[in-house]
């Protein structure tokens, strides 16, 4: 039961919850944020997708334009000598390690997209933040579903470009949401923290320019994580991103379920990453207004 503590006069109701109840409810609160603010999320989300490409003649057709050219440069520029996983398939050694590329890419470039970007997320709504009673939790989320419209589009061309090369596409990219799902969640984890510690620091998004190139060669992008000699090839994993990459290839390209270890480990890094973003941006969430 609730109960009433007086304060200058004021009757101030406190709940009396125990542990379960403090742990279920802050297990919902960013859910409950995200549903309360929908329609502000949707119309901030349709903004920022038509202004993506404001003033260009072309538009939109840069952002399918953009892995298309990428996807044809992989094609071209790698020879067939590359022993990969991907290199015995109908489509020729070339195709295979093109695709292999991109669906390495698709998922780093999503990652380093959010990874940029967040640290100067709130600085960017620093007006409305101060004038008005905004959410400013919501950003993160708003931006990491600005970023998922353009992998989706990203995606889509990957599949196109299979399916144009092979003639099928693996019954197993029906399971794609299953990955993509929990790789948003760890992006929005990110980017909550990112865009708390940016607002306290500029050095944050110094940093991520610097360190997030590096950390390409850190993700197993180019190479599967198979050539690595142990124990790197265990402690690659050590990198988040190493799992995303690793079922997103296995689902699309290879056609099998991906391995449960490496996917439950996927599945677990985000829920920690999206709850301790979430704790770390609710924590100094008040601080954070008299800061940016």
């Amino acid at each position: 039961m609730p109960s009433v503590n007086v304060v200058n006069g004021k009757q101030i109701v406190v709940e009396n919850l125990n542990a379960s109840q403090r742990l279920v409810r802050f297990a919902a609160k960013p859910f409950v944020q995200m549903w309360h603010h929908q329609d502000l999320i949707a119309a901030i989300l349709r903004r920022e997708v038509r202004d993506r490409f404001k003033g260009s003649v072309a538009g939109w057709i840069w952002a399918v334009v953009a892995p298309l050219l990428a996807i044809a440069v992989y094609t071209f520029a790698f020879t067939t000598n590359l022993q990969l996983p991907m290199a015995d398939n109908a489509a020729g050694p070339r195709v295979g390690y093109a695709l292999f590329i991109f669906s390495g890419i698709i998922v780093f470039n999503f990652f380093s997209e959010m990874a940029f970007r967040a640290p100067m997320l709130l600085h960017e709504y620093t007006h409305f933040i101060k004038q008005t009673i905004f959410p400013s939790d919501m950003l993160a989320v708003i931006s990491t579903l600005r970023a998922t419209v353009y992998t989706l589009i990203s995606i889509a061309v990957m599949l196109l470009f299979q399916l144009a090369a092979t003639g099928s596409l693996q019954w197993t990219t029906l399971l794609m949401p299953a990955i993509l799902i929990p790789f948003i969640a760890f992006l929005v984890g990110i980017s909550w923290f990112l865009s708390a510690v940016g607002a306290f620091t500029r050095d944050a998004g110094y940093f991520m320019i610097n360190i997030v190139p590096l950390f390409m060669f850190a993700t197993p992008v180019f190479y599967p994580h198979t050539s690595l000699p142990p124990p790197f090839d265990f402690w690659i994993y050590a990198n988040a991103l190493t799992g995303y990459v690793e079922v997103m290839r296995d689902i699309v390209l290879l056609g099998k379920l991906p391995n449960w270890k490496v996917y439950g480990w996927s599945v677990l890094t985000s829920v920690v990453t999206f709850y301790f973003g979430y704790w770390f941006f609710d924590r100094y969430r008040n601080v954070i207004v008299d800061v940016i």
